[in-house]
């Protein structure tokens, strides 16, 4: 085979590529930081309108390799109270979430997240 078909089955195996890969698909985010060196990261959770901090962990929680949930409350007093096996401690370490860098101000349930956003939790004490 020639340079140029080369070139051209190359090309058409890129075009493919970019096709299979859903054009203007809108993701999250999700990084979970355990605090004693270990992460968990989901690179491409779907983002939807109105979709909140909370939403995203539990669509990480239905992820194949996802995580383990706990938490009580709904709306403005939902707190998460564990992720996988670290459960908050109270006066101690808790679950804390960024969104971009930014500390939460808010409860995750009412907390919205745009495309693109980039989410932590950390297991932690409070800054």
């Amino acid at each position: 085979m020639g340079r140029r078909a080369w070139f051209f089955v190359f090309a058409l195996a890129l075009s493919g590529f970019a096709l299979a890969q859903e054009p203007g698909a809108k993701t999250v985010q999700l990084t979970i930081d355990y605090g004693d060196g270990s992460q968990k990261t989901f690179t491409a959770i779907e983002w939807k309108e109105k979709q909140t901090v909370f939403d995203v962990l539990q669509a990480a929680e239905k992820h194949p390799r996802g995580i383990k949930l706990k938490h009580r409350g709904s709306g403005a007093a939902l707190l998460v109270t564990a992720i996988d096996d670290k459960t908050n401690e109270g006066g101690g370490s808790n679950w804390l979430f960024e969104v971009n860098g930014t500390l939460g101000d808010r409860s995750c349930a009412i907390f919205e997240v745009q495309a693109g956003d980039k989410l932590l939790w950390k297991f932690g004490k409070n800054r």
